[in-house]
Formats: C-alpha cells, structure tokens, sequence
C-alpha cells in the first residue's frame, strides 16, 4: 500500500477501516524527518498489508496534539484502534520493519483486557 497523508479529516475512517496503521508525524523544516522519510517509504514497501501514513504536524496540529508529539519524527503504532507503540526518533529499516512486524503478531485481546484492568485500578 501507498504511504497515505493522514488528516483529522480521514484519520477515524483510516484507523477503523485498516487493523495496522503506522504513523510517522514529521514536519518539511525537520532534519531528522527527511532522514527517517526514506527509510519509512522503504519499509512501507516492503510490508503491503500494513497501512502506512504520514502527519504532517505543521499541518495537522490537532493529530499532533492528540497523540501529544512533543519532538520529530515520533512513530506511531496503533493496531485495533488503540495505540500500542511511540516513540521519538530516527529508527533503521531494521528497526522500524521488527516493529511492524511485532504490532502485526500482537495479541489484542490481552492489551485490552490489561487496559481494562488499569482503568479500573485508576478508577479505585
């Protein structure tokens, strides 16, 4: 699949219609982010089943602020519509490729039962 310009506009329908949805949050003035654009292009290749998009947060500024990004280029992970990676920085294909691949074999059943169970330990 084609890496896809994530907007508040077609974020809900994006993250319901697509289990895996990897989110690099960049910005044109970013160094880093033009470091990391290639190697997130590569990987977004490399794995077809997996949708990969881009937040432009000069753009998108309420996208940033919902997923708090403070620094760029952050990675976003969300599988189910939950969030289950971020993380600052410049990551290697390698990298980037062990955690696709990771989200795509993650149990969701688990992470919402353990959600539920903080929420209702916080609750308490």
């Amino acid at each position: 699949m084609a890496l896809i310009a994530l907007t508040e506009e077609n974020f809900e329908k994006t993250i319901t219609e697509n289990e895996v949805v990897i989110i690099d949050f960049w910005a044109a003035w970013c160094g880093p982010c033009k470091q990391y654009g290639p190697i997130f292009e590569s990987v977004s290749e490399e794995i077809p089943d997996v949708t990969f998009a881009k937040v432009n947060t000069d753009e998108e500024q309420g996208l940033a602020s919902q997923f708090q990004i403070r620094s760029i280029p952050t990675t976003a992970v969300m599988k189910g519509q939950i969030v289950v990676f971020l993380q600052e920085g410049v990551f290697s294909e390698e990298r980037l490729t062990e955690v696709v691949k990771k989200a795509q074999a993650l149990d969701m059943e688990m992470v919402r039962k353990k959600l539920a169970e903080q929420e209702a330990a916080a609750g308490q």
